[in-house]
This record gives structure tokens, sequence and C-alpha cells, in this order.
């Protein structure tokens, strides 16, 4: 996992979709995150341990031995809530998930302001192609400021929130420390473009959503941790 160190970070952008505006400042306390998307071969030990329905396209137990350093994906927000609470870890929150990956200085994707090229990120591609989803740590240049990897394209990313698409429109009314989204809904935010979109929903600010039961084929997670306290 890497250190995500407290303090304050612009979250939104004033230049995306109505969703994620206005920008404005969080503050957050010292958090954990995966340094990678967890993989077939992590998630499989989840599923033998639970003896739990495993994702789609994952039962024939090929995936997890052929492709284990490849990130797990046919993951509902459920599947990723389980693996995370097993592993004796947690879903990051979405303004956690935002600052991992843009960092303290404003930047537009975890590398910094440059457009993304295939050396960064892995996006742009078709569905069902030879080669979709890319093996975790081969897109150093597309680390974020605090190292952790695909935060931009390969798979969208469930965190824990709730979506609304005023939350932010409406922020004054809701916390500025550890944020935690809205109270309840119908969808739960997912974060970082995949290998199927373009560069504009690569950008650390773009949020987008779906439904915690559904299981998609561009979408995976990571945990986060909290930072054990001192006695």
């Amino acid at each position: 996992m890497v250190l995500v160190p407290a303090g304050e970070f612009t979250m939104g952008s004033d230049k995306g979709d109505d969703d994620e505006s206005p920008a404005h400042r969080v503050y957050l306390d010292t958090f954990y995150l995966d340094k990678f998307e967890v993989t077939n071969g992590r998630f499989a030990k989840f599923v033998d341990a639970i003896q739990s329905e495993p994702p789609w396209g994952f039962s024939d137990k090929d995936t997890p031995v052929t492709h284990a350093d490849r990130p797990v994906r046919w993951v509902s927000w459920m599947d990723a809530m389980g693996y995370c609470l097993w592993a004796g870890k947690r879903l990051p929150t979405e303004a956690e998930w935002e600052k991992a990956a843009r960092g303290t200085d404003g930047r537009i994707y975890p590398w910094g302001t440059d457009p993304p090229t295939p050396a960064h990120a892995v996006f742009g591609l078709k569905e069902g192609g030879s080669d979709t989803v890319s093996p975790i740590g081969n897109r150093d240049k597309g680390r974020s400021p605090y190292g952790a990897h695909d935060l931009a394209g390969n798979l969208y990313e469930w965190v824990t929130d709730w979506y609304a698409e005023d939350y932010y429109a409406n922020f004054a009314k809701t916390p500025a420390i550890n944020p935690r989204g809205p109270s309840e809904g119908t969808a739960k935010v997912q974060r970082g473009g995949s290998y199927i979109n373009n560069p504009y929903r690569l950008r650390s600010s773009f949020r987008t959503k779906g439904d915690p039961t559904e299981q998609d084929p561009n979408v995976g997670f990571r945990c986060a941790q909290e930072v054990p306290k001192l006695p």
C-alpha cells in the first residue's frame, strides 16, 4: 500500500462535467491505499476462503492462474466490499481516491497535466480485443504523486460513496473534513476511466456510477486502510 498524508487538496473541477463542480477544498486524515488494483490471483484466494460465487468469467479457475497478475473485473460493489472486509481493509471514499490520484497540486491526471499516452495508461481500446486489461505495475509513467498505479485507465474502480449528481453543488452543506458522500442513493461512484475510454474520462476528477449489484467487464477496485492510532 502507499501512504497518503493528512492535509487539504482541491477536489472536483470547474472545467469538467456538471457533477464535478464546483472545485472545493477538502481535508483528509492520513490513510493507506493499495498500490495496485486487486488482482485475479488475490481475489481467487478470497473466493476460495469464503467459498463464494466467483465473478462471471472467473469460475473456470483458469483466469486466476493464467492471468493472476491482471486486475480482477466483473466484480460488483458488493464483491469489492466483501473482499476488502475479508482482507482487513475497506473501499476508499471518493475523496480519498481522488486525492490519492491527483495529489495536492491540482493536476488533471495522476502524472500531471500532459495528455495520456500508452506509456501512462491503458485506454482507447475496443471491447473484446485480444489485449484489454493490462497486468499491474507496467505503467510507471502513470503513477500518482504517492506511487499508486493505474488510477487512470485499465479499469474503473469502485469507491464506497453513493452517487449524487448535485453532491458537489451542495458541498457547503457537506463535511469538508473526511467527507463520506450522500447518506443514501441508488448507485455507487466509480472512478478512473477504463481501457475502453477516451482521455476525458481518465481525468482524476471525472465521476461516473454503477448499480452496486451489477458486474461489468471494465470495473475493478482497490482497497484502503486506516492508519493505526498510536496509544
